[in-house]
């Protein structure tokens, strides 16, 4: 766990900086600077993107993790490099073609309510070019255990642009227009930055003959991309239907909510960077052993780190929306059940890397197909009784029973699972601290009531984690504080 520990750290502290900007963007400058109708037009054109962009990557970024690791000569990687990077090419154009040939129609899919997404439909899929080459080629780089420079892009990089461009608006030297076209720039800029880094990593030339076992890498391509759209759905569908439902403003009403609720996925964004590869390389190398290990210890770890985020959040939510202009309500309910979702998916561990990098991963298609179906179902029977809050309820749902069948079919075939008695007493300690600091605050100015509370409430988790003895790796990381190492 050594490297994991090392570029995890890294990488949590990029993606701490990166969602405290991305924080500062959401709560306050899109709220301040932009009316709510164009605020919602910016997440629904961020939300419909990422749904499109696993299209378009035809699931290269996780064939590429999947199989590098198993060529043992250069000129083999090149032919499997050289295929990565044209098969999405081949289905951009497609798309493409399609887009071109029914735009009219998809212009009148928001001619009723909502008109104001015509004039920007055409970003959506350059956004998702742009989306999808930049994963292609993080990829590239985690497979050489270099995950930090591109995690700096992908965390920090847009965030930074979008908080000088809303500055720029509020100081009226570029309209909303211009800001909107400036991100496609900012985000086809990151691809090209991030494009020269992965090619100085390797040496690589254009090989147009196929690699061995380009049926196997076909296959498991389009199945992955089959299944990595489903989880992709299930993140961003909610904020999409929403926007079929209910006014756009309230896409950035609930975006807001789910954003302050996301933050908890900062550990696993962070050690998922790293451990992809290695239980790659694991399984391709037999070393189920260690791969238990790391099942347990990567559930354990994010967990307990997440865990802490989650009560933070729930202890200081009420607090937060004190500071936020008023037409932006909290959804309490949302703030929760995307909140506990998101725990759940830090539960999981290096699951997902497990079974995407195994000869299992055609039944995680299966079961997505199923969980996709059953979000829609929900999304559209809760949205219109439940308004956002049911967006929130589909998604919880959905994630949970997506999340169970996933433990169960790593339990099934590899005998493994990543509880044990150290979870439950993680599950207690985040229930404790969640009812005993909830239900009160300081009574002073929400910005004093947030620091106050959340030292309490960090300093007496941290403590009972280290004295209770839950996690070596956690323990190993606080032992050196005090001496600076």
């Amino acid at each position: 766990m050594g490297i994991v520990v090392n570029q995890s750290i890294k990488n949590v502290i990029i993606t701490c900086l990166g969602f405290g900007i991305g924080a500062i963007n959401t709560l306050f400058l899109f709220t301040k600077f932009l009316e709510e109708e164009y605020y919602g037009l910016v997440s629904y054109l961020f939300s419909v993107s990422n749904l499109i962009w696993p299209l378009m990557a035809f699931g290269v970024h996780n064939t590429l993790v999947k199989f590098y690791s198993s060529y043992t000569n250069r000129r083999e990687q090149n032919r499997f490099l050289t295929m990565m990077l044209i098969l999405p090419m081949f289905i951009a154009l497609f798309v493409g073609a399609i887009g071109s040939a029914l735009y009219e129609y998809i212009l009148d899919f928001f001619s009723e309510e909502n008109t104001i997404v015509q004039s920007y439909v055409w970003t959506i899929y350059v956004l998702a070019i742009a989306l999808s080459y930049f994963e292609i080629f993080f990829a590239w780089a985690k497979v050489k255990l270099k995950s930090v420079f591109g995690n700096i892009l992908k965390e920090l990089f847009v965030r930074v642009c979008i908080m000088i461009l809303l500055i720029l608006v509020s100081f009226e030297l570029i309209t909303v227009r211009q800001f909107i076209y400036a991100i496609v720039v900012v985000y086809i800029l990151r691809l090209v930055i991030m494009s020269m880094y992965a090619f100085g990593l390797h040496e690589f030339k254009f090989s147009f003959l196929l690699p061995s076992n380009y049926i196997s890498v076909f296959k498991y391509s389009l199945l992955i991309l089959l299944a990595g759209s489903v989880a992709t759905l299930l993140i961003d569908l909610d904020k999409t239907m929403i926007e079929r439902y209910l006014p756009i403003e309230y896409v950035a009403k609930y975006g807001i909510c789910a954003y302050i609720a996301s933050v908890i996925i900062i550990p696993s964004r962070a050690m998922h960077q790293i451990t992809y590869p290695l239980t790659a390389k694991l399984i391709n190398e037999k070393g189920f052993e260690q791969l238990r290990e790391l099942y347990k210890k990567s559930s354990l770890n994010l967990f307990a780190i997440s865990g802490l985020l989650l009560v933070l959040i729930i202890c200081n939510v009420n607090q937060l929306f004190e500071l936020i202009p008023s037409e932006y309500e909290l959804f309490i309910w949302v703030v929760l059940l995307i909140g506990a979702a998101k725990l759940f998916d830090n539960l999981l561990g290096n699951n997902n890397s497990i079974l995407f990098n195994s000869d299992y991963y055609r039944l995680i298609l299966y079961i997505g197909i199923g969980m996709a179906i059953l979000a829609f179902i929900l999304n559209w029977i809760c949205i219109p009784i439940f308004g956002v809050t049911g967006a929130a309820i589909a998604t919880f749902v959905s994630v949970f029973c997506y999340n169970v069948a996933k433990i169960c079919i790593v339990q099934n075939k590899f005998k493994m699972h990543p509880f044990s008695k150290n979870t439950l007493i993680t599950l207690l300690l985040i229930m404790v601290f969640v009812f005993g600091f909830y239900f009160w605050d300081f009574g002073f100015h929400p910005i004093v009531n947030i620091t106050l509370k959340s030292i309490l409430i960090g300093l007496g988790y941290v403590a009972l984690l280290y004295f209770l003895k839950i996690s070596e790796d956690i323990n190993g990381i606080l032992k050196k504080i005090p001496r600076g190492a």
